[in-house]
């Protein structure tokens, strides 16, 4: 039996409804795609049931794996394994080893188990039991003989360490091929000019596939190549990289499967320089995503969220008369705090960033997204002006401004070698 197909059925009213965001879909996507194995088809359904023996029949009718997450817990609307039990015509039998790790998990916390959690001690007769580290819903593996059920538990923090410890590698000996992506990263090139330059190249590829993309801030090409060994399709991958490099995009292409934010902190660690933040309208975030990236300590001295003018003032020497005179919203505002941020912990960069996030406040002549990122290094500070846009939420106009600030702060150490 090969595995050539798989369908993705997440359980659980409470993602119907909205309350939760459905992230274990797109991260088995990506687990599934690497792995060669093709998806037309994902479903999202409630705790009922009915619905869900009827979903699993038909499911099973278009697919070798079907990968089911959720409704593994304790409780009485958690019906993911029954259902399936029944659909298989398979009993629920009793796990003591199971049962006694799920106590254990208790005990280690101190706490008291529940009597209902010892419905997660049954597993479907003739399954194969996938353990979980993080949690107490063991996962599942049914084989048919012609098609595989995987039960996984809602958890993200559970789901994966499980998929990649326990189910991916049972998967793995039904799979006769594996995909390998990668992401050449662009600023500075749109994703129409990327797509005009590598036309040709990209309609004559068949393997690997060459797929233009938009970021925030950023144009992406996915180099997906399919091949027998991981190394086989990585080189592959390799080798169209290297001719794209070739063509003008190599002039805005700042990295391989990064991200901006992670491309700065290289960058900075390369040179051996610190960085400081005073934000405003983004009120922490990027000091928050570039600490995000392992090893931003050796980098970031520190942040400031500066979002009144007294601590404009105060702590960043920002001049009150201007502050007065212009307001907080104003180019040479930016420019002060990058440069008194700079000062103020003893960086070597230093990134200053003000304007308005919205809803409302905004004037004609300052409408809501107008935003000026600052910044300064090695004794020049360059500043940049941008209007998102009134139409942008909030927390778009607050990521805009960070990944821009990134992109500008990244183009300034190329400019400034030191």
């Amino acid at each position: 039996m090969m595995i050539k197909k798989a369908e993705i059925l997440c359980v659980g009213t409470e993602i119907l409804i909205g309350d939760i965001v459905n992230t274990n879909a797109a991260w088995l996507s990506k687990e599934l795609s690497a792995l060669g194995i093709s998806q037309y088809h994902q479903a999202v359904i409630g705790d009922n049931s009915e619905r869900l023996a009827q979903t699993v029949k038909d499911t099973l009718n278009n697919c070798d794996l079907l990968v089911m997450t959720g409704g593994l817990g304790p409780t009485y609307d958690d019906i993911t394994k029954e259902t399936v039990a029944s659909v298989l015509g398979k009993e629920l039998v009793f796990d003591r080893e199971i049962f006694d790790g799920i106590k254990a998990y208790f005990d280690k916390r101190d706490r008291t188990m529940t009597e209902n959690n010892r419905k997660q001690a049954y597993v479907i007769e003739g399954s194969k039991v996938l353990k979980n580290d993080m949690g107490t819903a063991p996962g599942i593996l049914c084989n048919t003989g012609e098609k595989i059920i995987i039960l996984l538990p809602g958890p993200p923090s559970e789901l994966m360490p499980m998929w990649k410890n326990y189910a991916r590698p049972e998967i793995e000996k039904y799979c006769d091929k594996v995909f390998v992506s990668k992401n050449v990263n662009i600023v500075g090139m749109g994703e129409a000019a990327v797509a005009s330059e590598l036309d040709e190249m990209m309609k004559n590829s068949v393997n690997p596939t060459i797929a233009p993309y938009c970021k925030t801030g950023e144009t992406r090409l996915r180099i997906t190549a399919s091949a027998k060994t991981k190394e086989e399709a990585q080189k592959m991958c390799d080798d169209v990289i290297e001719k794209i490099k070739n063509t003008k995009i190599n002039n805005y292409i700042y990295g391989i499967d990064t991200d901006i934010a992670e491309a700065v902190v290289k960058e900075l660690t390369k040179r051996g320089l610190k960085i400081a933040t005073a934000e405003s309208c983004t009120g922490g975030l990027i000091a928050k995503m570039i600490t995000d990236v392992p090893g931003a300590s050796a980098v970031l001295e520190g942040g400031m969220i500066s979002y009144s003018n007294s601590v404009k003032y105060k702590a960043l020497g920002v001049s009150s008369s201007l502050l007065d005179r212009h307001g907080p919203y104003d180019h040479r505002v930016a420019i002060q705090m990058a440069e008194g941020v700079r000062r103020l912990m003893d960086s070597d960069v230093g990134i200053g960033v003000t304007g308005l996030a919205g809803p409302g406040g905004g004037t004609a002549k300052k409408p809501v997204g107008l935003v000026y990122i600052a910044v300064c290094y090695n004794k020049k500070t360059e500043v940049m002006k941008y209007k998102f846009g009134e139409n942008q939420s909030r927390d778009r106009i607050r990521e805009l401004t960070a990944v821009n600030a990134f992109i500008n702060t990244l183009n300034i150490l190329k400019k400034g070698q030191k």
